[in-house]
């Protein structure tokens, strides 16, 4: 099973919720997608194996050959390629690596090459495998990476996808070949309120669902009403814990009390039953 674990918003205990699962999966992979701030390894503590360097193509323009025809201009919807002062300009940063305009140059001015935006790390925690994405500084998409993390998952392996938070383009990424998606929420209006947004994403996109609530308090129902409201399973409560959270702030797993193993067992067990494994 892959296993999707996403919420609307950071601080909600994403990772807390996915590094914990992946630690009582057998035979699992932990991919942490959050590109752009990665910290599975806080809790997990892999040690590196391998990196790998993600790259992706941009067009280079040879003036020489270059007439000002402007096709790959207009070509382009993304604005990576500007005719000024008779001069074709490439701003990489923009270019989506469509290969259109290369494509499209009648004078054969445009070749592609490779920018690299990051890094894959594979390593290894015990008998958990993990792979992490780390993107460049100053890079805007971290999509390409993500498209290699989950590329890189065995067919037929247990996955944990610690996905970015929000609901973007990198989310969709994450969760596009996912069998089960964990949406982590906490009892606050603004907790519910980007709750909605990701429960718009994984219906759009036709993903089996359920519901966790993290850092319950007694009384609160917000989260609760919201979830029988829009008829989602709630498969977990985590009541809020002061030594939970000081655990968390060592950057230990909670699994390693008995307490929470069985917590995080009986978890995995409900989303595998509701997800028909």
């Amino acid at each position: 099973m892959r296993l999707a674990v996403l919420s609307g918003k950071g601080g909600t205990g994403k990772t807390f919720v996915s590094v914990n699962l992946a630690s009582v999966a057998k035979e699992a992979i932990y991919l942490d997608c959050d590109v752009e701030e990665p910290n599975g390894w806080i809790f997990l503590k892999p040690e590196l194996e391998k990196k790998q360097t993600i790259s992706v193509p941009y067009p280079q323009v040879d003036q020489a050959r270059c007439h000002g025809c402007k096709k790959c201009v207009e070509f382009c919807k993304f604005n990576a390629l500007s005719y000024v002062g008779e001069k074709l300009l490439v701003f990489p940063q923009m270019c989506h690596s469509c290969g259109g305009c290369v494509l499209l140059c009648p004078q054969k001015a445009l070749v592609e090459i490779e920018r690299e935006i990051g890094s894959i790390e594979y390593g290894r925690a015990g008998e958990l495998e993990t792979r992490g994405g780390i993107l460049k500084l100053g890079e805007p998409s971290g999509v390409p990476i993500i498209e290699k993390l989950i590329g890189s998952i065995p067919a037929g392996k247990p996955a944990v996808i610690d996905c970015p938070p929000g609901s973007s383009c990198t989310v969709m990424e994450s969760i596009s070949k996912s069998d089960y998606c964990l949406l982590v929420t906490e009892p606050t209006a603004f907790g519910i309120h980007n709750l909605a947004l990701v429960l718009e994403l994984v219906k759009l996109m036709d993903k089996p669902h359920g519901v966790l609530i993290n850092k319950g308090l007694p009384g609160e129902t917000m989260a609760r009403d919201y979830c029988i409201r829009e008829g989602l399973t709630i498969l977990e409560t985590i009541p809020y814990d002061s030594k939970l959270a000081y655990t968390i702030s060592q950057g230990q797993l909670a699994v390693e009390k008995p307490k929470y193993r069985q917590l995080f067992e009986g978890l995995l067990g409900r989303i595998e039953k509701e997800a028909g494994l």
